[in-house]
């Protein structure tokens, strides 16, 4: 009789730094539990939501948003040629789902409440409503998610019931997500003078909206990227390449709607103002909107995977700086009081974050969650476009990137 030899996996790095975030994520996570909020954060009554709330819930909805777009431009939009990164885009969103419902459960005071909008409807309410928008959203996601599970288990019957209802599933989820990211900005809509100028607007909930697409389709080029370096998978840059165009053009839209709404709001003077607020604004729409929309607006960018990373991750930062000055910056001068996050909100916040990466690791371990390699046929198209689009001697070079 032979002992089966334990085999523990390498000790890389990036696994120590996440074993390191998971025990204090764990020991903080008992802490606040046991504790309480006013124990574990630096909440208080005059600043009610921090961290948690802007980094967690408003930024965690807005980056998962690439789930309801590219699902939309498939099957609503018979955008087929996005279909092979229909699957890490729901897996992404479908988490960052469930980790905004776990989120929630940290800032609850009495998180065993949770259910309580299931059954004691406040229809006035915008948070009943974005409470019922994500519990069903999420819902969508998981039935959209499920047939990559049957799939694994050779459970054909149950799979073609949902592919037969896919249709109906895309356009409920395209709807509840569109309502539920604009009533995030509706949230702040009763804190007229509270919220800074620079950012509170009677058309916050549409600005919630569009900047919550253009986050949503970088982080759907982020995610490639960071699944091409650690997962060694195919980069299809000839996609990334039209969802950075769709970018383009949502960025000018966003910058445009800015100007306009600042210029009638008569709150242009604000710029002149110093402070925190202006350098944190001019930071936001900088980084976030006008850089970015330059460097994708260059199509010798638009097909550069460094190019296609850089701008994507510009646009994710300057869309959580956004998130964060809207619930953190823009309310600290009205509240009387200072905020920083304590170690364990930061700890919790990195822990979730972390589970997120983990989970996603072990389902692309497990599942089939990206499509087989790029066909022949698909590259020599790509080649092509490139050659047809540049017209010069980068083209050859350019056209290389696929085999990367």
């Amino acid at each position: 009789m032979t002992m089966k030899t334990i085999q523990f996996p390498k000790l890389t790095f990036w696994r120590g730094v996440i074993a390191v975030i998971m025990l204090l994520g764990i020991y903080s996570t008992g802490y606040r539990f046991i504790k309480g909020l006013g124990a574990s954060t630096a909440l208080s009554d005059q600043f009610p939501w921090g961290l948690w709330i802007g980094f967690d819930v408003l930024c965690g909805v807005g980056l998962a948003a690439g789930g309801f777009t590219i699902t939309a431009a498939v099957y609503i939009f018979n955008m087929k040629k996005y279909k092979p990164i229909i699957r890490p885009t729901v897996l992404t969103a479908f988490l960052g789902y469930i980790l905004v419902s776990t989120a929630l459960l940290y800032d609850l005071g009495k998180p065993y409440n949770i259910w309580h909008p299931l059954v004691m409807w406040n229809p006035h309410s915008v948070m009943f409503e974005v409470a019922w928008c994500v519990m069903l959203y999420s819902t969508v996601l998981a039935l959209e998610f499920l047939p990559i599970v049957f799939e694994k288990f050779n459970m054909e019957r149950p799979s073609r019931i949902l592919r037969k209802i896919s249709i109906p599933l895309v356009i409920t989820g395209f709807l509840l997500s569109t309502l539920h990211q604009s009533s995030l900005g509706t949230l702040f809509l009763i804190v007229p003078e509270k919220l800074n100028g620079l950012w509170y607007s009677p058309i916050l909930p549409l600005f919630f909206f569009v900047s919550a697409i253009a986050a949503g389709l970088s982080m759907v080029i982020f995610e490639s990227f960071l699944s091409n370096r650690f997962f060694r998978k195919e980069l299809e840059i000839d996609l990334l390449e039209g969802i950075s165009r769709v970018i383009v053009v949502v960025l000018g839209c966003y910058f445009v709607l800015k100007i306009l709404d600042i210029t009638h709001r008569g709150v242009l003077p604000l710029l002149l103002v110093p402070g925190m607020e202006r350098s944190l604004f001019l930071a936001e729409i900088f980084i976030g909107v006008i850089i970015p929309f330059i460097l994708f607006a260059m199509p010798k960018v638009r097909i550069n995977k460094k190019g296609l990373f850089i701008s994507a991750f510009m646009v994710v930062i300057g869309f959580v700086m956004n998130r964060m000055n809207v619930s953190i910056t823009g309310m600290a001068a009205s509240s009387g009081v200072d905020y920083f996050p304590t170690w364990m909100e930061i700890s919790i916040t990195a822990f979730i974050v972390a589970i997120g990466f983990v989970v996603f690791a072990l389902a692309v371990k497990y599942l089939t969650i990206f499509q087989p390699a790029k066909s022949e046929e698909s590259t020599e198209k790509f080649e092509e476009y490139t050659t047809e689009f540049l017209q010069d001697e980068t083209a050859g070079t350019i056209a290389s990137y696929p085999k990367v």
